[in-house]
């Protein structure tokens, strides 16, 4: 793996594309757990159910988004990121439709949950594919360096205010100020102006076939590097998120909790992630790609089984913020370098659909594995489930590539399909 070269100017144009991504995540922040949170203290829900709420309408959304990503490869990019926006915000402003009407349900929810899931992985591969055509290769590590870390200003401010909006005007208001934040995410798409051509298909052929399907998955496990990060990452994420609804339901129903404390346990360990977004890039420099990828890839892994030892009270908070803190300083640094590098190593034909392979894969992860940890929670508890999930975590770094692998990628030339 290279190490990070010298930074090349970004431009006017990526700066609305990094304007249009803050203002989306800050809204998808305030809203933070929005549907576990209405779920149990509106309509009553359970660990099992709250957890399969979770899992369903990621694991649909999966199977929906299967064939999106040879349909976003073949289409402007920022057509298909404004249109997925505007899908977002109107299917989310149906939820505090649905409230005061009295309609609201489980199974509204989850059919909302599963549209927006579906938008997300369309949405993302074709941000993917954009950020590549848009910046220069030196630019992308610097570029995602800034996501991340928008990202991680965005969790500081938005679960605490959503909490205290939750608090003051109801449960459905940061949904609603989630679907704003889509329409306006839409908004700095279209000021990016430029022109975009329209992909062309090879071979000429009208409309993509079983093979355009499979071309994002065939491309990642055929990869000596990509392979074993794919697995790691799938593997990682769900156990990561497979604790989260438990963890609000231990939270805000047996230890009592109020939802803007709960907020707040995330919101400021959330600090690690702008320590840990500025680490990427001279890290990177430093001791290069594979070294950043194995070690952060294996600390990041070792934070989570301390959650299971949370108790009521501020000692119970401060060790949530403590575990989180590692956590996510651990995941700012080794998320920008493994987006980076999975745009550096895929051809610019094939990377919506690779984007589309790999968000799939993890969503379809985290939606078996919170179903599975919802299922244990009910069997042995919610407190021993998120142990086991901890536990589990520790053996993932076993998945991540050592050295052999990292040099048969570095002399592999980035490959275009015909």
């Amino acid at each position: 793996m290279r190490s990070a070269g010298a930074e090349a100017p970004l431009g006017r144009r990526f700066g609305w594309l990094w304007a249009a991504f803050a203002v989306s995540t800050f809204g998808t922040w305030l809203a933070f757990d929005a549907f576990p949170l209405i779920a149990i203290r509106v309509l009553h829900a359970g660990s099992t159910q709250v957890s399969l709420l979770s899992a369903a309408g990621l694991a649909v959304a999966a199977l929906v988004a299967v064939p999106l990503g040879p349909w976003v490869e073949f289409r402007r990019k920022r057509p298909v990121m404004i249109a997925m926006d505007l899908v977002r915000c109107a299917a989310l402003l149906t939820v505090p439709l649905a409230y005061w009407l009295g309609a609201l349900s489980l199974g509204w929810l989850l059919a909302v949950s599963v549209l927006v899931a579906a938008a997300d992985i369309a949405f993302t591969s074709a941000s993917g594919a954009c950020l590549k055509d848009l910046v220069p290769r030196s630019g992308l590590l610097s570029a995602n360096a800034r996501f991340e870390s928008t990202s991680w200003s965005a969790t500081i401010l938005g679960p605490p205010l959503g909490g205290f909006a939750l608090g003051v005007l109801g449960p459905v208001v940061t949904v609603a100020a989630n679907a704003v934040s889509f329409l306006l995410s839409a908004v700095g798409i279209r000021a990016m102006g430029g022109t975009e051509a329209r992909p062309e298909r090879g071979g000429g052929a009208a409309r993509f076939t079983a093979g355009d399907l499979a071309a994002g998955w065939r491309h990642i496990l055929t990869h000596p590097v990509l392979r074993p990060l794919f697995f790691n990452a799938a593997l990682n994420n769900g156990l990561i998120m497979a604790g989260s609804p438990l963890l609000a339901v231990l939270m805000l129903g047996r230890l009592g909790f109020s939802p803007w404390q709960y907020g707040l346990a995330f919101a400021l360990p959330s600090l690690g992630g702008l320590v840990g977004s500025r680490l990427s890039r001279p890290l990177t420099a430093r001791y290069g790609q594979r070294r950043v990828l194995l070690t952060a890839g294996t600390l990041r892994a070792c934070w989570p089984v301390g959650l299971a030892f949370v108790g009521p009270g501020w000692s119970g908070l401060a060790l949530v913020m403590g575990v989180e803190f590692g956590l996510i300083t651990c995941c700012a640094v080794f998320n920008p370098v493994l987006a980076t590098y999975k745009l550096e190593h895929t051809g610019t034909d094939r990377v919506a659909r690779t984007l589309t392979a790999w968000s799939i894969s993890t969503k379809t992860s985290i939606a078996c594995l919170t179903a599975l940890w919802g299922l244990l929670a009910g069997l042995v508890g919610t407190r021993p489930a998120l142990a086991a999930a901890g536990l589990a975590l520790l053996a993932t770094p076993l998945l991540l590539p050592r050295g052999d692998r990292a040099q048969q990628a570095q002399a592999r030339p980035v490959a275009s399909e015909a």
